[in-house]
């Protein structure tokens, strides 16, 4: 199980760059419809490996990490392309409407329809996940227009495009800020939930089943959807700066709430509430990103963003298993905890104003006229 996690989990380390380069480089919709077309070619061998009782878990690896490099390419394309379809002032109510969504299908709809699908056969549920993007292949298909950014300069390697994605990261304060802070956030919270199966399930302290486990998840979604539902209100709210710092002391009740909360119930409430910053703070600074990067760079600066945010996750499974197993599953959560503490003064760098005036540059910069 940990194996094909990190398999499907890797290629945001390995591979995101250059997904980000083929990002500015292709038409994002095209891109898009090939990798689903590939994604339903490969499931569909793995359903005919099953049947055909072929299945090692060798190839259960290789099908996830190519999985997770089609996820590279498809979601960066995605999230590149979503400010030209819906335009950069509505960029917040679409990632909220698309990110709710998301959420409902992975943790709601998939996991059940998964479940009993795998109890008629294996093969059915792996065929039905071929079959979604076929599905999803022909909705792409019928979103008109291109999609392809306007190249700025003279033809460039794949090496220096990546490199100046990299470099616009490097030298953006508020990108380079976020991105060193939601790095370890993901971290942190990852090492937890790699080792909470093993910490809420008997002969786990909690004592739960796994029912009770899948309930407490989904009072997670729940808050995540809310979030998502809520982002502009919440946004309006409290602001974005406390935004940010309320993510982050979210991740960190969460990460203390098993040991500290003997109530699996009061648990599952803290939770959904938590959770709930989670969700609103992923729309609404995905969303900045969205508007303050230029459109020909944003696919190579997602992607290194996401180098060092998501690139963290395999990482954190690794560490929590590690320290699991070296000094107990509690020293897994008060080190994530301490962790998300440390990240708390980061409000001090990102304050409403700064973010207001980083926007307002990004505006102007794309309304003046070409040179």
């Amino acid at each position: 199980m940990a194996g094909v996690a990190v398999a499907s989990r890797l290629p945001w380390l390995v591979f995101a760059l250059i997904a980000g380069a083929m990002a500015d480089r292709l038409d994002r919709r095209r891109t898009m419809i090939l990798v689903d077309a590939g994604r339903a070619i490969l499931l569909g061998g793995l359903t005919l490996a099953v049947l055909a009782n072929a299945v090692t878990i060798w190839l259960l690896y290789v099908v996830a990490f190519v999985l997770g490099c089609f996820e590279t390419m498809f979601d960066t394309a995605a999230s590149s392309m979503l400010p030209n379809v819906v335009g950069t002032d509505k960029v917040v109510a679409a990632n909220s409407r698309l990110n709710a969504v998301e959420l409902t299908m992975n943790n709601f709809v998939g996991p059940p329809l998964g479940g009993f699908l795998a109890g008629i056969a294996i093969a059915s549920a792996f065929g039905a996940a071929a079959a979604g993007y076929l599905g999803a292949l022909l909705c792409l298909v019928t979103l008109t227009g291109s999609f392809r950014p306007v190249r700025v300069g003279p033809p460039a390697s794949i090496r220096s495009e990546i490199g100046a994605g990299l470099t616009y990261l490097r030298q953006h304060r508020l990108l380079r800020t976020m991105a060193f802070v939601v790095g370890p956030m993901n971290l942190a919270s990852t090492a937890v939930f790699a080792v909470l199966v093993l910490y809420v399930v008997a002969p786990g302290p909690l004592g739960l089943d796994g029912v009770g486990l899948g309930l407490l998840t989904t009072a997670i979604a729940v808050g995540t959807v809310a979030g998502t539902l809520l982002a502009s209100r919440i946004e309006r709210l409290i602001g974005r700066a406390n935004l940010f710092v309320a993510c982050i002391a979210s991740l960190l009740v969460t990460d203390l709430v098993w040991i500290v909360v003997p109530q699996p119930l009061l648990i599952g409430l803290i939770l959904a509430l938590a959770s709930t910053f989670g969700g609103a703070f992923n729309v609404v600074f995905g969303s900045i990103r969205q508007r303050i990067v230029p459109n020909h760079l944003l696919g190579r600066v997602m992607a290194s963003f996401r180098v060092i945010s998501w690139g963290s996750l395999p990482l954190g499974a690794l560490l929590g298993g590690i320290i699991g197993q070296s000094f107990g599953l509690p020293a897994v959560f008060i080190g994530a905890a301490i962790i998300h503490l440390c990240l708390l003064p980061s409000r001090l760098i990102l304050t409403n104003a700064f973010m207001a005036q980083v926007e307002a540059h990004a505006a102007a910069n794309a309304d003046a006229p070409a040179a």
